[in-house]
């Protein structure tokens, strides 16, 4: 690997890692307004079942997904596009399977939803059976549309992804959850408005990548023997570790509804749409350059793929480590935005918030990988993180309650890191740490953390001292900008790791 082909590499990756980084600021704004929506349109008993019903369908449509969606990311900017390349074909491979077992789960959990309703909520009744059915009726569509999103990743520039992905569906999801709880305060109406910008996104998506892949220009949809064989053959093994990625929070909920209740799922789900918001930075930037690392990889040019990640985990440091840090320190604040019935969640953020410091330090190694095309090992350590959550989770839950999932989600979290990051150093060759990520990690650690001290000791943890801390940052950050020197070392450095 030349400089240049470096450089070229990592310019790329921060073009698209901006857009995918503006596209998680708007998701992760709306995100906290759809949690506001419904912890304060519901209460903490409704939140809960509102959030399990959430749970259900989102670990539900990970396991149906059957990992194609990672698939299609991962064998799409290996194909040529267009009428007359063989990218089209493997629309139909990484769909019907899919699409097949999702309508099959879907009639299954209408013929069982009253079971199922008895099993996850505090009691079965009407409203509660229809909110199950509702999940069934949905789950083919949200397994559609998470397909359909990753084509128009695989295929276009990032541009059309955020637009469906951070816009359409964060902002649609609170504006008719909201019209719903003002119009009957129903969780199953609010359900509906949740599921609704989902088929919207959908029909979006399937004209976004009709273009790009030509079809309806004579593309060959057809795919051979080989195609089937080498996609699943990557794809199965993810099916398993795309569920527990995407569920993670979600299952949490589940057990908290099932071995504390309602009440403390509510409050759960509430501490993990703090946690999630945190993660968007490296959402962002992982749908932004997972293509660039296929193709890189698939290319045999794991240094150019490992510059790409150091790059992008300086970033996610930057831009995560204050949330997560501000989110442990100033917990009880954060929660009482939501209402004083949720203050009980304080300890469990903050445990979270540190084991998420973690999760961000390493960076997207689940990524590198995925896009290594070795998606056994990454289910390896998905499965660890699955086993030692649920574990402590029946023995920690029935005593402590909400903190009893966060502790039991906390050491997953570390130790499923711990061992995606070491398999990623050892498939990739290359050191996935260097002198700016370490940088990055001691300069936001020691600054966030000087100012949180300041905002404790002055007012506190509450409201006014989440306040404090803020304005502090904010006044830190806009002395630094305005030195002309650390202008100059800023730009230098983005010009020299962007080119």
């Amino acid at each position: 690997m030349t400089a240049a082909t470096d450089q070229r590499e990592t310019r790329r990756s921060a073009r698209s890692g901006a857009i995918g980084l503006a596209g998680a600021a708007v998701s992760g704004l709306f995100g906290f307004v759809l949690a506001v929506v419904i912890t304060r349109g519901y209460g903490p008993t409704g939140a809960g079942a509102f959030f399990a019903a959430v749970g259900l369908l989102t670990v539900a449509t990970a396991v149906c997904t059957l990992g194609a969606e990672t698939g299609l990311l991962w064998a799409l900017p290996r194909r040529r596009t267009g009428a007359t390349g063989d990218a089209a074909r493997m629309l139909p491979v990484a769909l019907l399977p899919p699409l097949v077992f999702a309508i099959v789960v879907a009639v299954v959990g209408l013929l069982v939803a009253p079971q199922l309703a008895d099993g996850l909520f505090d009691r079965a009744s009407t409203e509660t059976v229809r909110l199950v059915q509702l999940c069934a009726v949905g789950l083919p569509v949200l397994v559609a549309t998470g397909l359909m999103l990753a084509a128009v990743r695989g295929v276009r520039p990032i541009g059309g992804y955020v637009a469906v992905q951070f816009f359409l569906l964060p902002i649609g999801r609170p504006v008719l959850v909201g019209l719903a709880a003002l119009a009957s305060g129903a969780v199953l109406l609010g359900l509906a408005g949740w599921l609704v910008p989902a088929l919207a996104a959908l029909l979006v998506c399937a004209g976004l990548v009709a273009g790009p892949l030509g079809l309806g220009r004579g593309a060959r949809l057809r795919a051979g023997s080989a195609d089937w064989r080498g996609f699943w053959r990557f794809a199965l093994p993810r099916a398993g570790s795309a569920a527990i990625d995407a569920g993670s929070m979600w299952i949490g909920v589940l057990l908290a509804v099932a071995l504390a209740g309602q009440a403390e799922a509510g409050i759960f789900g509430a501490v993990g749409r703090y946690i999630l918001a945190g993660q968007l930075a490296l959402q962002g930037l992982r749908v932004a350059v997972a293509p660039q690392l296929s193709r890189l990889l698939g290319a045999d040019r794991p240094a150019e793929a490992a510059a790409v990640h150091r790059q992008t985990t300086s970033w996610a440091i930057v831009l995560s480590w204050p949330v997560y840090l501000l989110l442990a320190v100033f917990a009880p604040g954060f929660l009482s935005i939501f209402g004083p019935e949720f203050a009980a969640g304080a300890t469990a953020m903050t445990v979270l918030a540190v084991a998420m410091l973690v999760n961000v330090a390493v960076g997207n190694v689940q990524t590198l990988l995925l896009m290594s095309g070795h998606s056994g090992l990454h289910l390896v350590a998905t499965l660890v993180n699955l086993t030692v959550t649920v574990s402590l989770a029946f023995w920690l839950v029935p005593r402590h309650g909400v903190l009893g999932m966060a502790v039991a989600w906390a050491t997953g979290i570390v130790l499923e890191n711990l061992i995606a990051a070491t398999a990623a150093r050892l498939v990739v060759g290359q050191p996935l740490v260097d002198r700016p990520v370490s940088v990055a990690a001691a300069a936001t650690l020691a600054g966030v953390g000087a100012v949180s001290v300041v905002a404790v000791a002055a007012v506190g943890r509450d409201v006014a001292g989440l306040g404090t801390a803020l304005a502090l940052v904010g006044a830190v950050v806009i002395v630094m900008s305005a030195l002309p020197g650390v202008r100059r070392r800023v730009w230098r450095s983005v010009r020299q790791r962007g080119g």
